[in-house]
């Protein structure tokens, strides 16, 4: 049974990568609503842009940029190779990186090299660990957890939060009783932070005071307007194109990544220890500059970051990285922010009317 079981989960990890890179499984008729925030041009920004500065402290280390690679795979053969270049270039750069959820480790240790690998070849950065809200409600003691962090020497521990995905994937467990219980549990008893994040269908302002509430520290709002995880379990459904269909209404279920941040960052001000992180559709450094602006502390990606890597290898994974600390740099120099503090602090952002 526990063998079956791994195979299920490891099939299942290499089905979500495969349809996330050849299928188009983003948002269908709702955007990450970065288009309704425009910047202000500042024609006086009294700055240099060569003295602008995009490092950022994250988890106690320093970023060259305020950017993370979000959580993506892990736990099938082939995701070995995927961490271990995602990681390298992480390494390259000093970005920060996830790894995908590490459910078939706590199965068995078959894989665990897909997951180690990331710590192998990138011993500097921030990185972190990531389990599903199914598996924390179960919790009776967090030595699991800690099992999986040790692994791979994280940073953090992230849980993240999926109960559209469960609901719709063939196999999905959508018992999410105990959930904030077993974060809370992590939480005390855990040496490293938890990062509470949504995989794509955002968390409200209510979910974040729920989780703050409990002591959790470093939300990532994982908005609307990216993948779709609800299409891709529904490409996975193994019936006809108009049985499918039918669970077509859920595709676009979720609260934009703008909304959220906005919503989410503003607790800031009663709990100024929060940490915000935006994902959820950020493509370019723009949608991150305003994701930023609109009191993000940083910004993670995963899809666009992976379709990089497997179209052009590292090389390509590279390039786009190189473009977004450029677009980030030139941003902050039309905006006269030298730091990323001055740009969470800008008054240069305005809502579209």
């Amino acid at each position: 049974m526990k063998k079956q079981r791994t195979r299920t989960t490891s099939s299942r990890k290499r089905d979500h990568v495969l349809l996330t890179v050849n299928k188009n499984v983003t948002f269908r008729d709702k955007t990450n609503g970065f288009e309704r925030w425009e910047f202000i041009h500042n024609a006086l920004p009294e700055i240099n842009l060569a003295d602008v500065d995009l490092h950022t402290q994250f988890l106690g280390k320093q970023l060259s940029v305020p950017l993370m690679i979000s959580c993506m795979t892990g736990g099938y053969k082939e995701a070995e190779k995927i961490n271990r270049e995602l990681a390298e270039v992480c390494e390259e750069f000093h970005l920060a990186m996830g790894v995908g959820s590490q459910r078939q480790a706590m199965e068995d240790t078959t894989y665990h090299s897909s997951f180690t690998i990331a710590r192998t070849v990138a011993p500097s950065i921030p990185l972190v660990g990531n389990i599903g809200a199914p598996e924390v409600a179960r919790l009776t003691d967090v030595s699991p957890i800690l099992r999986l962090a040790e692994m791979i020497r994280a940073d953090a521990f992230a849980v993240h939060l999926n109960p559209l995905q469960e609901f719709l994937q063939p196999e999905g467990n959508t018992n999410f009783k105990g959930v904030l219980k077993g974060i809370e549990k992590l939480v005390k008893e855990l040496p490293i932070p938890v990062i509470v994040k949504e995989i794509g269908a955002g968390i409200s302002a209510d979910v974040a005071l729920r989780l703050v509430s409990v002591g959790v520290k470093y939300i990532d709002v994982a908005g609307a307007g990216g993948t779709s995880w609800a299409g891709v379990e529904i490409l996975r459904r193994k019936e006809s194109r108009q049985q499918r269909e039918q669970w077509n209404p859920f595709w676009d279920w979720g609260i934009p990544t703008a909304h959220a941040v906005r919503d989410v960052a503003e607790m800031k001000k009663q709990f100024p220890s929060l940490t915000v992180i935006a994902s959820g559709g950020i493509v370019h450094a723009m949608e991150g500059a305003k994701a930023i602006a609109l009191g993000a502390d940083m910004v993670a990606s995963a899809r666009p970051m992976l379709k990089a890597l497997m179209n052009g290898g590292k090389k390509e994974l590279r390039a786009t990285i190189e473009q977004w600390k450029i677009e980030l740099r030139g941003i902050m120099f039309l905006l006269g922010a030298r730091t990323i503090e001055e740009l969470q602090k800008t008054k240069n952002i305005s809502k579209v009317t």
